[in-house]
């Protein structure tokens, strides 16, 4: 690694407050695959493996510090608040804070489109920067280091906080799982103009994935959007 590299990646450990025992690390976590492709006379290692144990070290730390912090959380609370705090929204947000893009590797392709500030690779990162911490010093260390840094979203959120808004959440979710926005259908419509009650089917990939019913449109669709999110996160545990 040159030394100016090394010299910019010391003081990113001030930014996060830990200090690599292999600096090797943490420059992988932060090559992306553009980067190592366009240079593969140097075979550079890109960081989405890294992104992949990242985003299960991640699940595993928040699981746990909502269970310390809300004893009273069923598996259903918990599982919908952890997805309401790790997504690409609040791990890029982080990274923002840590102004983790300017050490990134990238291409001259996404330099060129702002790749530096693209929540998506932020987001990435972010979660790879979290494995090169476990994979440097474990779990002990890593816990600490989330632990900090998801500190001012634990703290300002309330229980119902996490996931009032089923239908940004179902959102977050299905573009981040199936790529896709999620589609709402009225299917059903009842009772006099005063005092009508609507049914809505939520659809992901043609597939039906919750229904709701409510007295206006807005609040079938937030009942469809939470039913579709149990089953959905129930399917992934």
């Amino acid at each position: 690694m040159e030394k100016a590299r090394v010299k910019k990646l010391k003081k990113l450990q001030n930014r996060i407050s830990y200090k690599f025992k292999n600096l090797n690390l943490l420059d992988h976590a932060l090559t992306h695959r553009s980067f190592a492709n366009e240079n593969q006379s140097q075979s550079l290692k890109d960081n989405e493996r890294l992104e992949l144990l990242g985003d299960s070290v991640l699940d595993v730390v928040i699981t746990r510090l909502l269970m310390d912090r809300f004893p009273d959380y069923t598996e259903g609370d918990l599982s919908k608040a952890r997805a309401a705090i790790v997504n690409e929204k609040s791990l890029s947000s982080i990274a923002s804070n840590l102004e983790l893009g300017d050490y990134l590797l990238l291409s001259k392709g996404e330099e060129i489109t702002n790749g530096r500030g693209k929540d998506s690779i932020l987001a990435a990162s972010f979660e790879a920067l979290v494995a090169s911490i476990y994979l440097d010093r474990g779990f002990n260390k890593v816990f600490k280091v989330i632990a900090r840094h998801f500190s001012p979203i634990l703290a300002e959120e309330k229980k119902e906080g996490f996931y009032k808004d089923f239908k940004s959440q179902l959102q977050e979710y299905s573009q981040s799982f199936f790529k896709t926005t999620p589609r709402y259908v009225i299917t059903g419509e009842s009772g006099p103009d005063h005092d009508k009650t609507f049914q809505i089917d939520i659809l992901i990939n043609g597939k039906v994935v919750g229904k709701g019913l409510g007295k206006s449109k807005k609040e079938a669709e937030q009942k469809a959007a939470k039913g579709a999110l149990d089953v959905l996160l129930k399917t992934r545990q």
